[in-house]
């Protein structure tokens, strides 16, 4: 038990950290390309990723999950799982490539279809590299995941970069995006030691397919949902509102990244292993639960107060109608990462069942904000929205409450009481602060941010809450460990 937690905790360092410098180099790349091109560049790619997003979900069904949660797993296996993707993803380039005039037709825009030739063979260069990123993640090796994805992530940046300022457009976006997956392909293929084997038995599928299927269902209905609102704002609106649209929502996907997708990407082959000891499984989502609330609401509400200053400093004022976007989209921020842990309870132990209801349950609420969206416009959908996660999340609770056998409220309290400290301490900064700017926009934002993180911690410590002492639990020996090595 103890080597597991000492792999998982060096995963999630490497993956946390790996995270953030591959995050940072797009992050940098994204802000070149958003002051080398136009808004309405990145609606049309945002256009274009709707359909590649929402039709890649079948490129692995749900075998990838199904292979990590199962616990003994054979060479079969693996290279049934890696012929099945691949033969998918090459059926869904062509389908794509042959499609392209009818999506074009469907946004009214032509310029659209040599653009999605082009990207249709981006189902086919992530095919083949998804058996092995999934052998690696049920191995918690995301020191070499981190390592190839840094390494793909700086090349493709160079590339796309340069080709902005050869003044290629829209172009450099999609040059940007194939050459990524390419380079970590390669990267890959070369670095891992598995290789499938000539061999492919329907058994071996048909042994992942019954909790595989049911988690490809579920990831279906998420990434439908999760992109819907690209379909319908691109549609109704031109490619510049959307462009304005998805900055806002790519920020806001950001926290998302650092706040918690590491800890999720870990938890689940981490608890899938722990499965059968429920104390020890309780004792890991009461303290990851309340990690999470700390630090997603810090960073909610510190970005909330510095949403104007984080756009200008980072794209240039020609992105200013982002700002408003951002900051409705903040208010909902803390339902992924929160919901993301909940749900891991349900995948990590097996149950597909509960976790496709789950997901058809908070997708047919979800379903309704995309109706205000379609009738009342962006501003309605996004307040909708942040009535949706208040709901996802009671659901999430619900379902993960019953299965683990910890009380309804014990999981909600780190998020009430931690999602009221920040609230309150962002309400008040704002007004104490509102006709508050610094003649640079830096000092404005530190001047700002350092307030809210100061006052935020105070006041959780005035209040004692357990998101505070987890994290400085987690936090403080690692304090400790760099000092006395220091001295």
């Amino acid at each position: 038990m103890n080597s597991l937690k000492a792999k998982g905790i060096k995963a999630f360092l490497w993956d946390f950290f790996g995270k953030m410098a591959t995050h940072g180099i797009s992050f940098v790349v994204s802000i070149f390309l958003a002051r080398l091109l136009d808004p309405s560049d990145f609606g049309l790619i945002a256009m274009i990723m709707v359909i590649i997003g929402m039709a890649n979900v079948f490129t692995d069904v749900g075998l990838g999950a199904a292979l990590i949660q199962r616990q003994r797993v054979r060479p079969v296996h693996y290279s049934s799982v890696f012929y099945f993707n691949v033969s998918v993803g090459l059926v869904l380039t062509l389908l794509t490539y042959f499609l392209a005039p009818s999506i074009s037709s469907f946004y009214n825009n032509e310029s659209l279809t040599p653009l999605i030739h082009v990207m249709s063979f981006s189902f086919l260069i992530g095919a083949l590299s998804s058996v092995q990123n999934t052998r690696l993640r049920k191995e918690l090796n995301y020191a070499l995941l981190t390592k190839l994805g840094l390494t793909s992530s700086l090349l493709s940046g160079i590339i796309g970069i340069s080709m902005a300022f050869l003044h290629f457009g829209v172009w450099s976006l999609v040059a940007q995006l194939l050459a990524m997956g390419i380079i970590y392909n390669l990267l890959l293929w070369k670095r891992s030691h598995w290789k499938p084997e000539w061999s492919f038995s329907w058994k071996a599928l048909t042994q992942l397919w019954g909790f595989g299927f049911r988690m490809f269902l579920s990831g279906m209905l998420d990434t439908v949902f999760t992109r819907l609102d690209f379909l319908i704002i691109g549609k109704l609106f031109p490619p510049a509102t959307l462009g304005y649209f998805q900055r806002a929502k790519s920020l806001d996907s950001m926290v998302v990244q650092y706040s918690s997708g590491s800890l999720m990407a870990i938890l689940f082959p981490v608890l899938s292993k722990v499965q059968n000891d429920l104390p020890r499984f309780q004792n890991i989502i009461i303290k990851s639960l309340g990690i999470i609330s700390f630090v997603i609401f810090l960073l909610l509400g510190m970005l909330y107060l510095n949403a104007r200053e984080v756009i200008v400093i980072l794209f240039s004022d020609k992105w200013l109608p982002s700002v408003h976007f951002f900051k409705l989209f903040l208010l909902s921020g803390f339902a992924y990462p929160v919901s993301a842990l909940l749900v891991s309870v349900l995948s990590s132990r097996g149950n597909s069942k509960a976790f496709l209801r789950l997901e058809i349950y908070k997708k047919s609420f979800a379903s309704l904000t995309f109706v205000v969206l379609y009738f009342f416009g962006i501003d309605a959908f996004l307040y909708a929205a942040v009535i949706h996660a208040f709901v996802a999340i009671s659901l999430n609770i619900s379902f993960a409450s019953r299965e683990i056998d910890l009380p309804f409220f014990k999981l909600l309290k780190p998020l009430w009481v931690q999602g009221g400290i920040s609230m309150a301490v962002a309400f008040l900064l704002s007004r104490l602060l509102s006709s508050y700017t610094l003649t640079s926009p830096w000092l404005t934002l530190l001047e700002k941010a350092s307030l809210f993180i100061i006052f935020y911690i105070l006041v959780s410590r005035l209040f004692k809450t357990t998101s505070l002492a987890y994290t400085w639990e987690e936090i403080a020996p690692m304090i400790r460990k760099k000092f006395l090595i220091k001295v």
